[in-house]
Parts: structure tokens; C-alpha cells; sequence
């Protein structure tokens, strides 16, 4: 199931398991009426990551490569060409390093960028350098010309990419959200783009979905928005993953994708 209604799942006594069907599971966590010993597992590896990894690297690509520039160029049909940024001088950085963020950071390192980690514990990944804890976060900014976020929503990371984030980023960077819509304080994003602090920002993820025709993100020259595309579900691997849970489950087995309620994933 997808975002049950608080209380919904306490009305089931005989309750086995929480399958949820995504790779994160907020906000079933903070549920206060959550079943207590009940087994909550989230999807694992069901096409997610790469389809994750092709989002971003199409993202700093049209970043690196000023393609929002050459398009207003066409609709004015003037023929000026840009000198575009130079891989090497375009250091990524991805925040969250589980099986998503991973895969997206080892995917732009081997396509020549230098691109950093961060996440919450420390951790290694080939051709990517690492930070961990809130005291790293700033240093992680301060070097990462593009910022994409792939954590998992929890209260410690809600509101994470707000104005004193982006103040710590180079001048004229780039934000890249993946993560969920919570992790960015949506004004203070607008003030970082209006006063260039910021130069762009790609988001595919909103704290109101659908994104209300109204929000100010629909209409900003410098944002690009994403109805919630950049990995969509592939059934046929959801149910397979689903249905070799209950298998585990019934056998007495270890499930996958089980989350840590006190973490919440």
C-alpha cells in the first residue's frame, strides 16, 4: 500500500506484514497508531535505482550543458552560441547514499564528474568521495556545484535543502530533487533562483502532488518540473519482489527491504 491514512492499518488485528509499495515509506512511520511487531517493508531494487540514476544525469547534463539558455534562445530564434561548462569543473553532489543514491553517484562518477556523497553514517563507494554526519554537510555544499537529493524523508531530514544550504553551495549552482517534496523548503528555493545564488533547479518531487496550477514552481523560467516521473513503477517486478516477500514471511524468513522504524527506512 501507498500513504495509508493515519489510524487505518491499527483497525487490522490480525495484521502480518506492511508491504509498501515504494522505495520509501513515509509516512507510515510516524503513525502513533502503527501496529507494534509488525514487519514494515518497502520495495528494494524494483527498477528504481536506475531509472533514478538516468533522471539525474539527464538533469546535470541540461544544467552543465545550459540547455535552458539555448531554448530561450530558439523561441527568440537568435543564434548565439554558449560555451558550455566543462565536466571537470561540474563536481556533483549526492546527498543520500542508500541502494537509489548510490547507484545515481557511481553512475555520474563514471561519466567523468567528481561527485561527493553525503549521507547520515559514513560510507565507500568507488570514485566518490564521502561525508557523513551533520558536521560534513556544509564542507559536502560547499564543493558540490549540483546538489542531488536521494534521502529518504525522516524527521531529521525534512526541510534539509533550505536557504543556509544554499548559501553553502557554490554561486550560481543547481538543485536536483529526487529525494521527496518535504526535503525542500519551496521559498526559500525561489529566493536562492531570484537572487542567483542559484541558477536552475530540476524537481520531480513536490510537498503537494499533484502540484497545485496555482504554486509559483509551474511558472519560474528557472525551474524545471516533473510529475513524479523519474522512476516509475514497473509492475511486474513490484509484484515479484511482493510476492517473494510473503514467501519469506510465511517461511519464516528474513524479508526484504525491511525498514527500521526508529530511522524510518
Amino acid at each position: 500500500m501507498w500513504k495509508p491514512p493515519r489510524g487505518f492499518l491499527a483497525q487490522f488485528p490480525n495484521l502480518k506484514a506492511i508491504l509498501a509499495l515504494g522505495a520509501g515509506v513515509d509516512p507510515i512511520p510516524t503513525d502513533p497508531a502503527l501496529p507494534k511487531g509488525v514487519p514494515l517493508l518497502r520495495l528494494v531494487d524494483v527498477g528504481f535505482p536506475a531509472q533514478m540514476a538516468e533522471y539525474a544525469m539527464y538533469a546535470v547534463l541540461r544544467f552543465q550543458r545550459r540547455m535552458a539558455e539555448l531554448e530561450a534562445l530558439q523561441r527568440q530564434a537568435r543564434w548565439n552560441q554558449l560555451d558550455p561548462f566543462f565536466t571537470r569543473d561540474f563536481p556533483v553532489g549526492v546527498m543520500g547514499l542508500g541502494v537509489i543514491g548510490s547507484v545515481v553517484a557511481q553512475r555520474l562518477a563514471a561519466a567523468g564528474y567528481a561527485v561527493a556523497g553525503w549521507a547520515s553514517r559514513p560510507k565507500q563507494l568507488d570514485g566518490v568521495e564521502a561525508f557523513a554526519g551533520s558536521e560534513a554537510f556544509k564542507k559536502f555544499l560547499c564543493r558540490s556545484r549540483v546538489v542531488v537529493n536521494a534521502l529518504p524523508l525522516t524527521p531529521q531530514t525534512e526541510s534539509i535543502l533550505d536557504a543556509a544550504a544554499f548559501a553553502a553551495m557554490p554561486r550560481g549552482g543547481y538543485v536536483v530533487n529526487i529525494g521527496r517534496g518535504a526535503h525542500l523548503v519551496d521559498g526559500d528555493l525561489i529566493a536562492a533562483l531570484d537572487n542567483g545564488q542559484l541558477d536552475g533547479a530540476m524537481l520531480d518531487v513536490f510537498r503537494e502532488e499533484p502540484l497545485p496550477s496555482s504554486h509559483p514552481f509551474w511558472r519560474h523560467a528557472k525551474i524545471v518540473v516533473t510529475p513524479h516521473v523519474a522512476a516509475p513503477t514497473i509492475a511486474s517486478e513490484v509484484q515479484a519482489q511482493v510476492i517473494e516477500n510473503i514467501r519469506r514471511l510465511e517461511r519464516g524468513e528474513s524479508p526484504l527491504g525491511l525498514v527500521d522504524r526508529d530511522k524510518g527506512y
